[in-house]
């Protein structure tokens, strides 16, 4: 989930043709969350083929990427590795309100509360089975470049950014800022309509920029003292010091410069408080990483899809058809940048 620095950093809203010809880092996680949570029937049953195995993760995927591949993006894929130790307390958190949303959701569904059903599958969501590497198979068959992080996707992302290799991090989560990427674009795989939270009204979402050198500037601190911020607001290593959202954690990051002397203020502390603003400032990432893109296999992508999964074969051939043009004229300008 990362940490909400929404309110501190200025999200600038941009068209797709702003991002024409370039390379963005995506974290593959939380793309991966996002296509689980949304892309379900009515009462939140996610898409299911014939052996019982959920295909929602294909279908975005597929569709969307190559919405992407037509805009004139070339999206890099980056897998999360082994998470830090000190990340399991969040990680056993996470599976105790899945668990949770799990039995509201089929609660819901009995009553035949479609509305109440889908809200709870969407937090029901999670990765299980053979979804990571039946979503690399199918980026493989679609020609497109995917990297496996040694840990934190974003964290490699942004170091992907860092290199030059890429224009921006894309992920819907702020972390990517406290890793140092440069440029974040957020709503990569949800723009369109959105409906909103409890309410029976949908705004239309585009992708959203976010440049952390202006952001820093304009807050007038150090991206080591972002991070103490996000330290004290809490992060999926951290639960954060109870009553501090983004903007008193910045007044008291102000005030005392770093966070030790925050915490010293507020008579506390944050367990494990070194190792992770080094997980931020000095994330493990590999720095021998190909990227590389290819012609789509049709033939491979139909039968994976349709024959293994049971997707119509009709719309796949169509979105193969439509990857296929988009990614021959995409080929042409990759050159600037390898």
């Amino acid at each position: 989930m990362g940490v909400d620095l929404g309110d501190l950093f200025e999200r600038k809203e941009i068209e797709f043709s702003h991002l024409k010809g370039k390379v963005i880092a995506i974290d593959a996680f939380n793309t991966l969350y996002q296509f689980l949570s949304i892309i379900r029937q009515r009462d939140g049953t996610p898409l299911i083929d014939s052996h019982g195995e959920i295909t929602s993760h294909l279908s975005g995927f597929l569709y969307r990427t190559t919405n992407l591949i037509e805009e004139g993006i070339k999206p890099i894929y980056v897998f999360d590795g082994t998470p830090p130790e000190f990340k399991n307390n969040t990680i056993e958190e996470r599976h105790k309100i899945r668990a949770k949303a799990q039995e509201k959701w089929d609660e819901a569904r009995t009553r035949g509360d479609d509305k109440e059903a889908f809200k709870h599958a969407q937090a029901s969501s999670r990765i299980k089975g053979n979804m990571i590497e039946d979503t690399k198979r199918l980026l493989a068959y679609m020609g497109i470049a995917h990297i496996q992080a040694p840990s934190e996707g974003e964290a490699q992302a942004s170091s992907i950014v860092k290199d030059g290799k890429a224009y921006a991090a894309g992920s819907q989560d702020y972390d990517a800022l406290l890793f140092g990427a440069p440029i974040v674009v957020r709503n990569l795989a949800v723009t369109g309509k959105k409906k909103l939270a409890g309410k029976s009204i949908f705004v239309d979402v585009k992708p959203e920029l976010i440049e952390l050198g202006k952001g820093l500037e304009t807050l007038g601190i150090s991206r080591e003292q972002l991070v103490d911020i996000a330290l004290l607001v809490g992060t999926d290593y951290n639960e954060g010091i109870k009553g501090i959202g983004p903007k008193k954690a910045l007044k008291l990051i102000k005030k005392h410069g770093r966070i030790e002397n925050a915490l010293f203020e507020l008579k506390t502390e944050i367990k494990n408080l070194s190792e992770i603003k080094n997980l931020f400032l000095d994330p493990d990432v590999t720095p021998e990483y190909e990227i590389k893109w290819k012609k789509p296999d049709s033939k491979a992508i139909i039968k994976f899809l349709c024959d293994d999964h049971d997707f119509s074969e009709v719309r796949v051939s169509k979105a193969v058809e439509r990857l296929i043009q988009a990614s021959d004229e995409g080929q042409k300008t990759l050159d600037k940048w390898f």
